[in-house]
């Protein structure tokens, strides 16, 4: 077994004492992994392997640490553990590179570091570094490397195992040869099923005897402890055998040695993690997996501690109630099938409960309604065919009564009922996206202090305070949105969207007078704004808006919909994106938790705007300029599928009225980079189905950058020194008004300036009247078509100020901006710069109150004087108050 080591400094692979075939074949796959490196065998091996290596040994790289070099290892792989026994030539300065399939637990020191991913066995990571350098096995190899991974994942069946364990078995089978196979699988039953030693078998009897099983929400938790005279080899395997025997949720046994206890745990749910209880301990593990060491022998107090964690550390168990829609829609048995066929329709619901008089007698499922429409009989009450009896569960029932009773009864809809009352019902889909769901990545307390962080603390007071009072009145109480998607993004954002699950107006009017506010409602849509009085210009809030949980359909493809009031699950579906279906949960006893019914998590993580369903964009159109919007302001793409069903739905833009229009362009026009938005909407064709003389080209694509980064300074012309020079008359910008000018945002209206500067006249009008233009909008880009026309005279270089004068003064100073960024021509932009920043200002210091001083009659001959006078002060021939009276003195005695 014995592998030549370097002459110089060289580099160990170690593993776990206590050594199981997981980490005997990471130190193997290692070993071909880094070629140069010396794989060491631990001290103290299992049974089953020593057994193994007394045969197979002499054909495998491992080196005993004995027969090491007395040399100085440069850096220690670790396999299978973060930790190690050192061997000689290491110190506590010896980088360490650490492969591990278990989260990393530890600081790393400068020159270490960690790869691990959560799979089921370590030899699965480096077997895919393995086949990916299409580095060779050995029979003997292959052998080993398929023994560690089916020890640790239980052969394939742990519930840790994930289908690249998997894969990387069935690759290894096929670097057997065919005819050798069936002797390599023999190798897996003959060492990984061996016999209880005598010893190992006493343990085992101890342990089902001293054992107790306890329940931590309605979970079997099987503990034992107990005493050993030595050290015994292999705990694990008839710890093993007495989960075979019992099947617990999770189990802890607990063993005490010498100066110490050893602790091994299992669980084999999702709400039960062993690994975050061994830690506890100062161990480590998984979630499914792990064991600890303890430094004290004292049986009961290890077991006090262990129940004690488990109190506070087992989640509860996922009930009806968090998976159920509430405020389900109800028939009456008496109802005829065409009835019952509309309101299936409306809704989208494949089944319903049937009530009599407001008890439950049955639940009428599309199948049964469809059979008899078939039959022509719609006409027919649906008391006919609806399945009967009092079919329900309770809101605080188990997922498996749901499985049970729908099984029962085949149907895939169950009402939900309490004290007699239908609450909602939970359908088969609920309980396919529960099984789904992936691993959340945000812990509840995570979410606690991301939104501490964020929100004022007045204003988390004040939403804790409508938290209270939503429970009091037995509501729960959520924030939902783009605040959750930013939240978990790590952007800043304190637009919050609160949604009560039950009245918000109710909720809202007892917070006013809790708080001394006054209630704005509108409760045909479930809405309210609390309005606090006297909180202008401090630290409090001065509202907090609250909505109704509600659901919406649509009379029609592109109308506005019809709200009714739902569950939180049915007001998230309501949305445009997944990524905005998330909500975070405020009540006292759920604080912090995440909802998220719809993949949305999933979806922000991978970068990916995807709506819910395929008539998303039939039923509002306006979604596919959100989904432009949002892809570009957060740098995510829009699925493939999404894009399909935009791409199928460009014709419904034109049944969207002209002000929805308008109001999602303005919301693109006011991101930080609008030119992408309105780029990706002429790739998506939205702009040309618009209004087709919408078009998007490099040319406008620098211009609107162009005006963003000007329009600032031409708002304040010119830095204040000059201003004073320019600005005679006190039309000076002080500093807090040039700080205003930099933060406000770009003007809607000059976007659209640059975007429809090449249209001719006659698009221009069409564009905005599909789009209704206010009039405040319309001018500049009115007023541009006809500047353009003046752009031959305003290239003369020679143009004097008082022809720029006249000419450019009729014009408003964001038509000016507009042709000012739109035009290339230097002279152009000379003469618009010039008259901006000098020329408009310029006003002379006497007007019609001197001229009836002098006794002038008012008249056309007013305008005839001051006009001639204005020009005089633009010419600089006159400068003076003085010079200005001698000059209209003069004009009026020719007049006379």
């Amino acid at each position: 077994m014995a592998k030549k080591a370097n002459r110089d400094a060289f580099t160990v692979i170690l593993t776990h004492e206590n050594t199981d075939f997981d980490a005997l074949a990471s130190l193997l796959a290692a070993a071909k992994l880094f070629p140069d490196a010396v794989p060491v065998l631990p001290l103290r091996m299992n049974r089953n392997l020593r057994a193994f290596l007394t045969i197979y040994g002499g054909e495998l790289p491992f080196v005993r640490r004995e027969d090491l070099p007395r040399r100085t290892v440069d850096k220690a792989i670790l396999v299978d553990t973060q930790s190690a026994v050192p061997v000689k030539g290491m110190s506590k300065k010896t980088p360490l590179q650490i492969i591990d399939h278990h989260p990393l637990d530890q600081t790393l020191a400068p020159g270490s570091s960690y790869h691990g991913e959560p799979l089921g066995a370590t030899t699965t990571l480096l077997l895919e570094g393995i086949r990916e350098k299409h580095i060779p096995l050995r029979i003997v190899e292959a052998s080993l490397l398929l023994l560690g991974l089916y020890e640790d994942t239980g052969s394939l069946t742990y519930n840790t195992t994930t289908p690249r364990d998997i894969y990387a078995a069935a690759w290894l089978l096929e670097q057997v040869p065919p005819p050798e196979r069936s002797r390599v699988l023999s190798l897996m039953d003959e060492y990984l099923r061996q016999p209880l030693s005598e010893e190992q078998m006493a343990i085992y009897a101890e342990l089902v005897e001293k054992g107790e099983m306890y329940q931590f929400h309605g979970y079997a938790v099987f503990i034992a402890a107990i005493y050993l005279s030595g050290y015994v080899e292999e705990l694990s395997t008839p710890v093993h055998k007495v989960n075979d025997l019992l099947d617990p949720d999770a189990s802890f046994m607990i063993f005490a040695i010498d100066d110490g206890a050893q602790l091994i745990a299992r669980s084999s749910t999702d709400a039960i993690d062993v690994g975050e209880i061994a830690r506890r301990f100062g161990g480590g593990g998984h979630s499914k997996a792990a064991a600890a060491r303890v430094n004290q022998t004292d049986l009961a107090a290890v077991k006090a501690q262990l129940l004690e964690l488990l109190e506070s550390h087992v989640r509860p168990p996922v009930v009806v109630r968090d998976i159920m829609s509430f405020g389900v829609h109800t028939l009456q048995p008496d109802m005829t099938v065409k009835e019952a066929d509309a309101i299936m329709r409306r809704y989208g619901h494949e089944g319903f409960p049937v009530l009599d008089h407001g008890k439950l007698v049955g639940v009428l499922t599309r199948r049964e309604m469809e059979r008899a429409l078939d039959h022509q009989l719609g006409n027919t009450p649906i008391s006919m065919y609806m399945h009967k009896g009092d079919i329900h569960v309770r809101p605080n029932d188990s997922v498996n009564q749901v499985q049970e009773m729908m099984l029962e009864h085949d149907l895939g809809q169950i009402p939900v009922v309490e004290n007699g009352q239908v609450l909602g019902i939970v359908t088969r889909t609920d309980l396919i996206k529960l099984w789904n769901a992936p691993a959340p990545t945000y812990r509840d307390q995570d979410l606690i202090a991301r939104m501490e962080a964020i929100l004022p603390a007045p204003r988390l007071s004040l939403i804790l305070k409508a938290r209270d009072i939503a429970n009091s009145l037995g509501y729960s109480l959520y924030v939902v949105g783009g605040f959750v998607r930013d939240l978990l993004l790590g952007i800043p954002n304190t637009d919050l969207d609160l949604v009560v699950e039950g009245d918000a107006v109710r909720v809202a009017r007892h917070l006013a007078r809790q708080v001394g506010g006054r209630v704005r409602s509108h409760d045909r849509f479930g809405t309210a704004k609390v309005i606090l009085e006297g909180t202008h210009g401090t630290s409090m809030p001065e509202s907090l808006d609250l909505a109704t949980a509600r659901t919406e359909f649509y009379e029609q493809p592109s109308a506005l919909p019809t709200v009714e009031s739902s569950s939180i699950k049915q007001d998230l579906h309501r949305r445009d994106f997944t990524i905005n279906t998330m909500a975070i949960r405020l009540d006292r006893d759920r604080y912090g938790e995440l909802l998220d019914f719809y993949g949305g998590e999933k979806d922000l993580r991978q970068g990916l705007i995807r709506v819910l369903h395929n008539l998303s964009f039939i039923d509002d159109p306006t979604r596919m300029l959100r989904a432009a919007r949002l892809e570009q302001r957060l740098g995510f793409r829009i699925e493939p599928r999404t894009i399909e069903l935009i791409d199928d739905a460009l014709g419904m833009l034109d049944r969207v009225s002209g002000e929805r229009l308008r109001g999602e362009m303005h919301l693109a026009f006011h991101e930080a980079e609008p030119e992408k938005i309105w780029h990706r909407l002429a790739e998506l064709k939205v702009l040309s189905h618009i209004h087709p003389a919408l078009r998007d080209n490099d040319w406008l694509a620098a211009k609107f950058a162009a005006l963003r980064e000007s329009w600032p300074a031409w708002r304040l012309s010119l830095p204040r020194v000059e201003q004073a020079a320019i600005y005679p008359t006190g039309h000076g910008l002080g500093e807090m008004e040039e700080e205003r000018a930099q933060e406000e945002p770009t003007p809607v209206e000059l976007y659209w300036g640059v975007a429809t500067f090449h249209m001719t006249a006659a698009e221009l009008e069409g564009l905005l009247a599909r789009l209704k233009m206010r009039q405040r909008l319309t001018r500049p880009l009115r007023e541009i078509k006809e500047l353009v026309g003046h752009q031959d005279e305003l290239r003369d270089p020679a143009l004097t100020p008082i022809r720029l004068y006249h000419l450019l003064r009729p014009y408003s100073p964001e038509a000016l901006f507009l042709l000012y960024v739109a035009s290339d021509d230097a002279v152009v932009r000379e003469h618009l710069v010039h008259y901006h920043q000098r020329l408009r200002w310029v006003r002379p210091r006497l007007g019609g109150e001197y001229l009836k001083e002098l006794g002038l009659k008012p008249g056309p001959i007013y305008k005839e004087i001051l006009t001639q006078l204005q020009d005089a002060v633009l010419e600089g021939r006159v400068r003076t108050r003085q010079e200005e009276e001698e000059f209209i003195r003069q004009l009026v005695r020719k007049a006379a």
